[in-house]
C-alpha cells in the first residue's frame, strides 16, 4: 500500500511539473484531468518529433491573400512545405477559394496549421460575401452583455465553417481619443468597466464554441491620433494613468482563460526607456510586464509585422528575431520567415536566447492547437459557403444587436414612439444611403421625403425627422458632420419639432448643437440591419435602452441614455406610403 501511494504521488508531481512547461491560457470548458494529461502527452510526443527547424517554424504566421496572383499563392504554399510555418492569417477575399487552399495546406503540413483572421465584426471584415456584424462601439452600448456572447458565438460558427480557429478579436483598447484614426469604432468605448464586460462576453462567445480569442492591442491603443499601419504612435501617459486606463482591461481579462494577447506597435516611454522601441519588440513590456508582472500564460502574438510602425524602421527577418527575443510566442504577418528563423537560431547558438524559450513557446502553441481540435482536422466543404455565411439567421441576430444598442439621448416632447396617425417629414443628410429606413418606418400616416434644398417648403410646427446617414463601408471612416448638415439641422430647429437620428458614431454629436432638438437617437451605424432595427423602435415595437459607450463632450457623457418601453399603440400598416415632393 505504501509503495502505491509513493507511485501515485510521484506521477502527480511529474504531471504537475510537465503541465507547468506546457501551460496555456485556453482550455475547453469542463475538460477532465484525464483529457489534460492526454493533451500534454500529445504535446510532448509531437514536440520531441520535431526538428529544430520545424520547431522554429511553429513561431510564424504568414498572410494568405486569395485576391492576389498565383505567384503569391505559390509563395505561401512553399512556406507551408519548406519553412514548416505554424499558421496562416486569411485576408481578402473569396471564401470558397480560401477553404480549398486551407484544406490543401493543412494536408501538406506536418503539424496542423493555426488559421487566423481579423474578424472583429465577423468574417465580413475580410470576406465581402459574409454578413456584417456590428462594430464594437455599437456593442458597447448594449446593456445585456449576454447578447454579445450570442453574437460572437455566431461568428464562431462562421469561422468553424471556414476552417478558421483563431479570431484576432476583441479589441480591448479604451478609446479615450475621439480623433483616433485606427481604433474608434473598433473599441467598446471610453469606460474601462464597459470595455471589460463587453470584451469578456465577446471572448466567451468565441471560446465556448472552440474558436480562440485574442485581446488587443497591448498595452493599449485607445489614446492615439496616429495610425500604426503608417507610423509609430506614442502613448506618453504616466505609469499611473496607464495602469488605470490602458492596461486595466488586459489585467482584468488575463485570468479569464482568454487564449491570446496581441501586442501593439506603440512607443510607450513610461514602460520602455529606449526611444523608438515599439511595445511589440520590447522585452521590458512583453517579458517584464505582460509575462512576469501580470503573469499571462497564454499565447502572445505580435500585431502584423508588415505595418509601417515597424516595417519602415526594421528589416524583415531581423524584426521577427527581435520580436521573439522580446517574449512573443508568434510573429504575425512575417515578411521573411527564413531570415527570421536563421537569426533566432544564431541568437540561440550565441546564448542570447535560450532553447527553453523555444520550448516554452512551441509547447504553448501545440497545446492550444490540440485544445482547438487541430490534431484531428477535418477538411471543410466549400459548397454553398457564401449562403452559409450570409442568411436570415445572421440578419436576425444582427438586428437584435442594433435594436439593443439604440441610445435615446433626449425626448423632451415625448415624440417617440411615432404617432401612427400623424404625418412626418423626413430629411436625410450626409453621404450614405437612407431609403431602407424610410421603407421600414411603420406608420399609418404619410412620410414626406424632403431633400435638404427643400426644407423651406415644410410647414411650420411640423414633425420632422432628420437622419444623419454616415458612410458605413469601413470602421475607419470619419464620423464628422458637415457644416452644411449642421446648418440644416439648426434651421429646422427654429420652427419645427425635430427628431434627430444619428446613423453613425455617437462622436458625430461632438460639435453638433442639440439644445433646441426635442429628440435625439443614436443608431451607431448606417446599413440595412441598423435601419430596420431603428424603424421598429420608432414604431414602438421594441424597447430602447442602450447607453452611450463613449464620452462625446461635456454634455454627452458615457452612460447616458433614456429607456423607452415598447408602445401599446401597435396599429401598424402593411405598406408605407412614401411621397417625394
Amino acid at each position: 500500500m505504501k509503495n502505491i501511494k509513493i507511485k501515485v504521488s510521484f506521477s502527480i508531481i511529474v504531471l504537475f511539473c510537465f503541465s507547468l512547461i506546457t501551460k496555456a491560457q485556453y482550455q475547453p470548458k469542463n475538460i477532465s484531468p484525464a483529457e489534460i494529461e492526454k493533451a500534454n502527452q500529445w504535446v510532448s510526443k509531437t514536440y520531441n518529433a520535431l526538428s529544430q527547424d520545424e520547431k522554429l517554424g511553429q513561431l510564424f504566421i504568414v498572410a494568405l491573400y486569395t485576391n492576389k496572383d498565383e505567384a503569391h499563392i505559390n509563395t505561401v504554399r512553399n512556406m507551408v512545405v519548406n519553412e514548416k510555418i505554424g499558421g496562416l492569417i486569411l485576408m481578402q477575399d473569396d471564401a470558397a477559394k480560401e477553404i480549398n487552399l486551407v484544406n490543401e495546406f493543412q494536408k501538406k503540413s506536418k503539424i496542423p496549421l493555426m488559421i487566423g483572421m481579423d474578424a472583429e465584426w465577423g468574417l465580413f471584415q475580410r470576406i465581402a460575401a459574409a454578413h456584417k456584424f456590428p462594430w464594437a462601439m455599437t456593442l458597447g452600448a448594449i446593456q445585456d452583455k449576454s447578447l454579445i456572447s450570442e453574437m460572437s458565438a455566431k461568428i464562431a460558427e462562421d469561422a468553424e465553417r471556414m476552417g478558421i480557429n483563431w479570431d484576432f478579436a476583441p479589441v480591448v483598447d479604451v478609446n479615450t481619443n475621439p480623433n483616433n484614426p485606427i481604433i474608434g469604432n473598433r473599441s467598446f468605448g471610453s469606460e474601462v468597466p464597459n470595455v471589460i464586460s463587453s470584451a469578456l462576453a465577446y471572448s466567451n462567445g468565441l471560446q465556448d464554441n472552440n474558436i480562440l480569442a485574442a485581446i488587443k492591442h497591448f498595452p493599449g491603443h485607445g489614446d492615439t491620433d496616429q495610425d500604426s499601419h503608417l507610423d509609430l504612435p506614442v502613448i506618453s501617459h504616466s505609469l499611473k494613468r496607464l495602469n488605470e486606463i490602458e492596461i486595466a482591461p488586459f489585467k482584468a481579462l488575463m485570468d479569464k482563460g482568454i487564449g491570446g494577447v496581441m501586442v501593439a506597435h506603440l512607443y510607450v516611454p513610461a514602460l520602455e526607456k529606449t526611444k523608438g522601441i515599439p511595445a511589440s519588440i520590447s522585452k521590458n513590456i512583453i517579458t517584464g510586464i505582460l509575462k512576469d508582472q501580470l503573469g499571462y500564460k497564454g499565447l502572445i502574438i505580435t500585431d502584423a509585422l508588415n505595418m509601417g510602425a515597424v516595417a519602415n524602421k526594421f528589416k524583415a527577418g531581423e524584426l521577427d528575431a527581435m520580436a521573439f527575443s522580446a517574449g512573443n510566442d508568434i510573429m504575425l504577418f512575417s515578411q521573411d520567415v527564413s531570415t527570421g528563423k536563421k537569426l533566432i537560431q544564431q541568437a540561440i547558438d550565441k546564448g542570447e536566447i535560450s532553447q527553453n524559450r523555444v520550448e516554452e513557446s512551441v509547447k504553448k502553441i501545440l497545446l492550444t492547437k490540440y485544445y482547438l481540435g487541430l490534431n484531428q482536422y477535418e477538411p471543410r466543404n466549400p459548397q454553398n459557403i457564401n449562403e452559409d455565411l450570409n442568411n436570415a439567421s445572421h440578419s436576425a441576430i444582427v438586428q437584435k444587436m442594433y435594436s439593443n444598442a439604440l441610445t435615446l439621448i433626449k425626448d423632451e416632447k415625448k415624440m417617440l414612439p411615432l404617432n401612427c396617425k400623424e404625418t412626418y417629414y423626413y430629411v436625410p443628410v450626409e453621404e450614405a444611403p437612407y431609403q431602407t429606413f424610410i421603407d421600414q418606418l411603420n406608420l399609418n400616416s404619410t412620410i414626406i421625403l424632403k431633400k435638404a434644398s427643400e426644407i423651406s417648403s415644410i410647414p411650420a410646427n411640423s414633425k420632422v425627422i432628420v437622419g444623419f446617414h454616415k458612410d458605413n463601408s469601413t470602421a475607419y471612416k470619419s464620423y464628422k458632420i458637415s457644416t452644411e448638415s449642421k446648418k440644416i439641422l439648426a434651421d429646422l430647429a427654429k420652427n419645427q419639432n425635430v427628431i434627430l437620428n444619428v446613423f453613425g458614431s455617437a462622436y458625430a454629436l461632438r460639435d453638433v448643437d442639440i439644445s433646441k432638438i426635442s429628440t435625439v437617437l443614436v443608431s451607431y451605424e448606417n446599413n440595412d440591419d441598423s435601419m430596420i432595427a431603428t424603424a421598429k423602435a420608432f414604431g414602438g415595437q421594441t424597447k430602447i435602452w442602450g447607453k452611450l459607450p463613449v464620452l462625446v463632450n461635456d454634455h454627452l457623457k458615457a452612460g447616458m441614455g433614456l429607456e423607452l418601453n415598447p408602445s401599446s399603440r401597435i396599429d401598424l400598416p402593411t405598406k408605407i406610403k412614401t411621397v417625394i415632393e
